[in-house]
């Protein structure tokens, strides 16, 4: 970064540097993209089916299999849903690949559409429907009395208020479900009945077909003299559920005294040192920056929200409560920034006598801002092969394993292409608190530039504990390395080399996750996602070209 007071001059990329980012990039590409690439058997469609495609399915089969008779002020609404315990299982003891291959996944899907109907009149039935995500085929289904707002809403609440055939003998209940297994190619025969059936009416099990230690279940419930919902497929032993709860209590816990707790305490150091370095600063700077954080968070808010299932009184006022507390979330977290931007910028320039965040009327700000994009793009493809080298280590040494989560998944959003967004909120607020602010803020405090950026580090890493991946040690140890990584691109290059690179190296993996999803405007979405900062860049070069040098009069050569 540039002295206070300096001409602006960004530092030059070496060929060592360059090459690191072409190794990066390679590795990054072997073993994150290729493997999914490949994972798919040959010759077969993985394409995801759309959300009308799959409400179309589910009307019809309701109409054709639930007596179900469409109404015009009926809502379906599609939703992804997975068993991430299940799939988590499989991944941490390497079964995955087997299930694929013996084509499991397609009659006992861990990923699927669920498509719920929320019925206009009140005594209507409520009908759930599971269909595989790529084929269309309807894997499971569930038709009770519609809950009203006194009784709950969900499939919980809907399946505690059936009678799951308590005045049908076991032999009526055979006879009942036998016709749906014969709907599922499955032969009776084949199975045996569970004595415990937990909180279903009926349980089968076909010990022929085994996944790890998990067997072949097939569920049944009943509603009077009808079986009203029926599921098939696996669930996880008892001690990998147990197991990830005790993870999942961890990650809270992190997630709160480790990253929740210290930000807020930097947002409070951030306000005050604005005021108190109020000399060396201005409250005009990241105005700009903190306000389009804001319009692009409440974006991406939106985004992220479930569609509404209803239009009544009580869904409209919690939809309306929901956006005013995320609006206020919103509000808190661009204020974090800008007084970080401010009190950041006051630390720099009065105790360092930096100049990590240039002006745009500086001179060479345009060249500067060119030169940083390429700084960001060289070092976003050595993080990325950092990363693919720690997941590889971490893998050998911890023997880390992910599992699927339904409210990350863009499957979820209202437009899954706006999901690149993100990537700009994270590379401009977290580089602008931990390392911006936050380095010097603790450098104060211990005198040490190390430990204040890793510190910094650990507080961010912390704040990623929730990501379904396990143990959950293995998320920080990954980040403290990315993290101490970003640190040093931002002491060496300045805040917008580092916010660029941290763009760019989550803008490539959301751009990647569109990509796979193969839906034209998808993919569209995520190469315009990977190219875009530099676009942002060029255009901020365009708008602070050089200056040219002004000609000189002949009577001043006199």
């Amino acid at each position: 970064m540039n002295p206070v007071g300096q001409p602006l001059q960004q530092r030059a990329l070496s060929k060592r540097l360059i090459i690191s980012g072409i190794i990066g990039l390679i590795l990054f590409i072997m073993f994150q993209i290729s493997p999914s690439l490949l994972s798919s058997p040959t010759g077969e469609d993985t394409t995801v089916i759309s959300k009308a495609e799959a409400r179309d399915q589910a009307i019809l089969f309701a109409e054709q299999k639930l007596n179900y008779t469409e109404a015009p002020n009926d809502q379906w609404n599609v939703l992804y849903q997975t068993d991430s315990s299940f799939y988590g299982y499989m991944s941490r003891e390497k079964l995955v690949e087997d299930y694929t291959k013996k084509k499991l996944d397609q009659k006992y899907p861990f990923d699927v559409f669920r498509a719920t109907l929320t019925p206009s009149a009140e005594q209507e039935p409520q009908i759930i429907v599971d269909l595989n995500m790529y084929t269309g085929k309807i894997v499971a289904f569930s038709k009770a009395a519609k809950v009203t707002s006194e009784e709950g809403s969900g499939i919980a609440s809907v399946g505690a208020k059936e009678d799951k055939g308590a005045d049908l003998t076991l032999a009526q209940k055979e006879n009942l479900a036998r016709p749906w297994l014969q709907e599922w190619e499955v032969n009776p025969a084949k199975l045996q009945i569970e004595s415990n059936t937990g909180s279903h009416g009926l349980v089968y099990t076909d010990s022929t077909v085994q996944v790890g230690e998990s067997l072949l279940h097939y569920y049944f419930d009943f509603s009077g003299e009808q079986v009203s919902s029926f599921n098939a497929g696996f669930t996880a032993p008892a001690w990998h559920t147990s197991y990830v709860q005790g993870q999942t209590s961890l990650a809270e816990k992190l997630t709160l005294f480790g990253y929740g707790i210290p930000t807020l305490i930097l947002g409070i150091l951030a306000l005050v040192y604005s005021i108190l370095r109020r000399e060396h600063t201005s409250f005009k700077r990241g105005v700009f920056l903190s306000s389009a954080y804001f319009v692009i968070m409440m974006i991406s808010t939106y985004n992220m929200l479930p569609e509404s299932t209803g239009e009544g009184l009580e869904a409209q006022i919690t939809s309306v409560i929901m956006f005013i507390i995320y609006a206020l979330y919103s509000l808190l977290m661009s204020s974090l920034l800008y007084f970080s931007l401010v009190g950041g910028n006051g630390l720099w320039r009065k105790e360092e006598g930096m100049n990590p965040w240039p002006r745009a009327k500086e001179p060479g700000y345009g060249q500067y801002v060119l030169d940083s994009i390429r700084a960001g793009y060289i070092w976003a493809f050595v993080l990325l092969g950092v990363q693919t080298v720690m997941f590889i280590i971490l893998s050998f040494t911890l023997h880390n394993w992910s599992t699927t989560d339904a409210t990350q998944s863009p499957y979820n959003m209202r437009y899954a292409w706006l999901l690149p967004i993100v990537a700009w909120l994270a590379g401009l607020s977290e580089e602008a608190i931990y390392r911006f602010f936050g380095i010097p803020m603790l450098k104060k405090v211990f005198r040490n530039t190390f430990i204040a950026c890793l510190i910094t580090t650990l507080v961010w890493a912390f704040g990623h504990t929730l990501y379904p991946i396990y143990p959950i040690s293995s998320r920080p140890i990954e980040l403290t390395v990315i993290g101490l990584l970003f640190s040093y691109i931002f002491l060496r290059y300045g805040f917008i080399a580092v916010m660029f690179s941290h763009v760019v190296f989550d803008s490539i993996l959301m751009g990647a996750t569109l990509i796979f999803m193969k839906e034209s405007v998808n993919v569209g979405a995520g190469i315009f996602a990977i190219i875009m900062p530099f676009i942002v860049a060029y255009i901020v070069y365009r708008f602070n070209p050089p200056q040219k040098p002004k000609p000189v009069e002949p009577s001043s050569l006199i």
